[in-house]
């Protein structure tokens, strides 16, 4: 069973909200960076990251592209092998304020990863945290977002998907429920 969160304008909406909210606190950028996590952090980072430049007339803002897969604390326990993506990271951060970005929020280990990945490009001045869902009952780990679009109660074996079309668009967030006896 699959339900709708958000529709495309609902989606729309919940950006421009992030974006003003980043922009806020984070202008002028200068001694920003967004640092979007792979896989599906990367589309959001560059969408927040145009629209700040777009809305807000900003200079270009720093962006990156980091890769947490060697660094999460369960990737030895599965049984495919991994492989990891490429971390495009052509930025400094030592003495800079980092706004790690990714679309779900769910037991805070990818984030926890993302902590230990950052550490060998420097020391941040701060980390921050912006996601798209927050599913906020479902937390292994102390990790909180500092800006959040829209917080999902769901349980365990529901899923949550943010879904985007081929020019890196949102077009709307799902729950999917399974069906019992599955």
């Amino acid at each position: 069973m699959t339900k709708t969160l958000l529709n495309k304008e609902a989606c729309n909406l919940t950006l421009k909200r992030l974006v003003c909210q980043l922009h806020e606190r984070h202008h002028p950028w200068s001694q920003s960076v967004i640092v979007g996590l792979q896989p599906r952090g990367i589309a959001l980072a560059r969408l927040l990251a145009n629209a700040l430049e777009a809305d807000y007339q900003t200079e270009p803002i720093a962006v990156g592209e980091m890769d947490i897969t060697f660094h999460r604390d369960d990737f030895r326990r599965r049984d495919e092998p991994l492989s990891a993506n490429p971390n495009n990271m052509d930025l400094l951060i030592e003495g800079k304020r980092v706004i790690f970005v990714d679309d779900v929020l769910y037991t805070g280990r990818s984030i926890r990863a993302a902590l230990d990945a950052i550490q060998p490009y420097g020391r941040p001045s701060l980390i921050e945290l912006c996601v798209l869902i927050d599913r906020r009952f479902s937390r292994e780990l102390p990790i909180q977002p500092t800006y959040t679009g829209q917080r999902v109660d769901a349980i365990d074996e529901e899923r949550v998907s943010v879904i985007w079309n081929k020019q890196d668009q949102l077009q709307r967030v799902i729950i999917e429920t399974p069906e019992h006896g599955q």
